[in-house]
C-alpha cells in the first residue's frame, strides 16, 4: 500500500474557534432534548397509569415508535416527511424536535421502572399519616425515583448530544459536525478535521458523565 497522505493540523487547528462555536449549539440541542423530553417523559409516564384506555395506548404507541426505529428515521419524517404534507421545519428544530421525540422514549421506559421498582405501600403508608397524594409523591416518591434513574437519564444525554451530529443530513450546518464537514468540503482535510470532532465529542461526553457523578454525590451522599 502506497500512503503519501500528508497530514495538515495546522489548517484544521485554525477552524477551532468555528467548532467551539458549532459545540455550543451542540450542547444547546442536547439540553433542551433532554429538558423537553424528561417533562413529555412524565407526561407519558402518567398516562400509562391512567385508567382512560386511549392515554394508555397513546403514550405506549410512542415508546414503542421510539424506542423501535432509527432516530435518523424520526428526524427524516420530522423533516422531508412533513414537508410532503405542506409542513416544512427548520432543520435545528427538525433534530431537537427528532432527538426529543427519541429522548422521551426511552425516558417514559425508564421513569415506568423506577416507579415499579417503589413499593406502593410507601404511599398508602405516606397517606396514613396524613399527607395528600401530591405530599406522598413529591416527599416520598420522586426522591427514590430521582435516585433509580438518574444514571440511565445520564446515559440518556450522552445519547442525545451524541444524536446531534445527525442534524448533517438534514441540512443543518452550525452544530459541531456541520462546521466539521462544511470544513471538509472546503480543504478535503476529512482526517484532520473529523479527529479533531471526534476529541470534542469524547470530551463532551467524559464530561458528562464526570458532571453526573458529582452531582450524584452532592444529591444521594445520604
Amino acid at each position: 500500500m502506497d500512503f503519501d497522505y500528508s497530514f495538515r493540523w495546522i489548517a484544521a487547528f485554525k477552524a477551532l474557534p468555528d467548532m467551539l462555536v458549532g459545540t455550543w449549539f451542540t450542547l444547546q440541542t442536547t439540553v433542551l432534548s433532554m429538558v423537553f423530553g424528561v417533562l413529555i417523559a412524565l407526561a407519558l409516564t402518567a398516562m400509562q397509569t391512567a385508567r382512560q384506555a386511549p392515554l394508555r395506548h397513546f403514550a405506549d404507541a410512542w415508546v414503542s415508535v421510539a424506542r423501535n426505529t432509527p432516530a435518523l428515521f424520526q428526524i427524516y419524517m420530522l423533516y422531508f416527511g412533513l414537508g410532503a404534507f405542506d409542513v416544512h421545519l427548520s432543520s435545528s428544530f427538525a433534530l431537537l424536535a427528532g432527538i426529543t421525540f427519541n429522548n422521551a422514549g426511552y425516558l417514559t421506559e425508564n421513569f415506568r421502572g423506577g416507579l415499579k421498582a417503589i413499593p406502593h405501600t410507601q404511599v398508602r403508608a405516606a397517606r396514613s399519616l396524613g399527607m395528600s397524594a401530591f405530599q406522598a409523591y413529591r416527599l416520598i416518591v420522586v426522591p427514590q425515583l430521582l435516585r433509580i434513574v438518574f444514571y440511565p437519564m445520564t446515559n440518556q444525554m450522552v445519547w442525545a448530544m451524541l444524536m446531534t451530529s445527525l442534524g448533517v443530513v438534514v441540512g443543518l450546518n452550525n452544530d459541531l459536525t456541520g462546521v466539521t464537514q462544511a470544513y471538509n468540503v472546503l480543504t478535503f482535510r476529512t482526517f484532520e478535521f473529523f479527529t479533531i470532532a471526534a476529541v470534542i465529542y469524547y470530551l463532551l461526553a467524559k464530561g458528562i458523565m464526570v458532571g453526573a457523578r458529582l452531582l450524584a454525590w452532592r444529591l444521594f451522599r445520604y
